[in-house]
């Protein structure tokens, strides 16, 4: 497996939390979702990877070799935060002389369709409308339209979908395949999400995160393989629990996480096993770290 970026015993210690120590390569070519709850460390790590915020230790190495996020690493990767990107006062039209004068990369004429296609209102047609009178959904709009319309090898995106609605979500994530598909396996997304029910199309690879450490990772298709949704009426469960990494019941049934190897035996007991999608497999992974 090629990596985009490749962590090594990445830490980053703070007063009351303690992110790490990460060991991590995140796949060249796909999309990588980083998985965990509010709070697991999934911004502090971004922000790391990007330069935001320094790291108390450990090493990184970018794709074209460097260990610092340097000039061209960051010409070459495009950041997103829910997070106030830039100043509240600005327009679409500031944000787009901004993103020119920062990074030769970026196209104006790219934004403003990019805008138009995402219903942005702005000077763009016809409407001056600043930041701070946009909803956040519409923030968050014009914050991808600006790293969208610059051509990247790297998306670093935190939480892009947690301010949008359903219909632009998905559209948000047939935009992640197009980036991909244009950059022939060479272009990479790594996004973060506390919620992947409406992101689960986009994402090829999954990094789950629990109090500041790695719990899981891997391919999707792999990690759906590895495990298994065990379901069936209480009369079982005393027979099936024993295999349950999770579990969850009330007077009548009972469901849980358990390792696909175990498929014969929860089976024989008369139990059902189901192939987890990504959201069954988040809400299951991170309950058996998130509870120890």
């Amino acid at each position: 497996m090629k990596s985009a970026i490749s962590m090594k015993a990445i830490t980053k210690k703070f007063k009351s939390f303690t992110l790490g120590e990460l060991d991590l390569e995140i796949p060249k070519g796909f999309a990588t979702a980083l998985i965990g709850a509010n709070g697991a460390g999934k911004t502090t790590l971004l922000d790391i990877i990007c330069g935001i915020t320094g790291r108390t230790s450990g090493e990184i190495t970018y794709f074209n070799g460097d260990t610092e996020p340097t000039p061209e690493v960051k010409e070459r990767t495009g950041y997103c935060s829910a997070q106030a990107l830039y100043p509240l006062d600005w327009s679409a039209k500031e944000i787009a002389i901004s993103c020119e004068a920062a990074f030769s990369n970026f196209s104006r004429e790219r934004f403003a369709k990019l805008c138009e296609e995402m219903d942005i209102e702005s000077e763009i047609k016809g409407k001056k409308k600043t930041l701070v009178k946009m909803s956040d959904g519409n923030k968050m709009r014009v914050y991808l339209a600006s790293v969208f319309a610059r051509d990247t090898d790297l998306l670093v995106l935190d939480e892009p979908g947690s301010n949008l609605d359903p219909l632009m979500r998905d559209r948000l994530c047939d935009r992640f395949r197009q980036y991909l598909d244009e950059g022939d396996g060479e272009k990479t997304i790594l996004f973060s999400t506390h919620n992947i029910s409406d992101m689960e199309n986009a994402a090829d690879y999954a990094v789950f995160m629990s109090k500041g450490k790695i719990v899981e990772q891997g391919f999707v298709e792999d990690l759906k393989e590895k495990y298994i949704i065990v379901r069936d009426d209480i009369a079982t469960y005393e027979s099936t629990k024993k295999y349950l990494l999770t579990k969850s019941k009330n007077a009548t049934v009972y469901s849980g996480l358990a390792l696909a190897e175990n498929r014969s035996a929860v089976e024989e007991i008369g139990a059902a096993a189901e192939i987890p999608n990504l959201q069954q497999l988040s809400i299951e992974i991170l309950k058996l770290y998130e509870e120890k």
